[in-house]
């Protein structure tokens, strides 16, 4: 069954609500991608860049990943790279993937794309989408309060981290 897409003329290519088949209500007509940036520091501990979403936005007010609506053709990496650029300033346009989760949900999928970052990079919020964007230690991300399909996803997308 495809995703029965909905949308306003005033959104980017990509934009509006589908549902899936399971019923679901989904961002994103072709789909959604986001990136999991990670760092690991020397002394061992592992941090992940995490967006706050605004109150007013999907799940707002909860914890998730840099991400959005891919659009028409645009590969989840693509999209998982030019959001992460769009809401955050960083660049990561030559760091390379190590590794994919696709949560499938029949005509609709997420799609969370893994690249390590050399060092905790700047970032800043430039969407008004966000309140917030920061580091986040890995020891402190069960006391967020998560987006939903983030944390239903995250004990498979942490295997991939090794």
């Amino acid at each position: 069954m495809r995703a029965q897409p909905t949308r306003s003329a005033l959104m980017a290519p990509g934009d509006g609500w589908a549902r899936c088949a399971l019923g679901h209500r989904h961002w994103g007509i072709h789909g959604a991608a986001g990136l999991l940036l990670t760092h690991h520091a020397p002394d061992g501990a592992g941090w992940l860049l995490m967006q706050h979403r605004a109150w007013w936005g999907h799940h707002g007010d909860t914890w998730g990943l840099l991400g959005g609506a891919r659009g028409p053709g645009e590969t989840a990496e693509h999209a998982a790279r030019r959001e992460t650029l769009e809401e955050a300033g960083v660049d990561v346009a030559d760091y390379p993937v190590g590794g994919v989760y696709t949560d499938d949900h029949g005509g609709w999928s997420y799609t969370t794309v893994l690249v390590r970052a050399p060092s905790l990079l700047p970032v800043g919020v430039l969407s008004g989408e966000s309140t917030d964007v920061r580091w986040v230690a890995l020891s402190e991300l069960a006391g967020l309060r998560l987006h939903p399909g983030f944390a239903a996803s995250w004990p498979a997308v942490r295997a991939l981290l090794g």
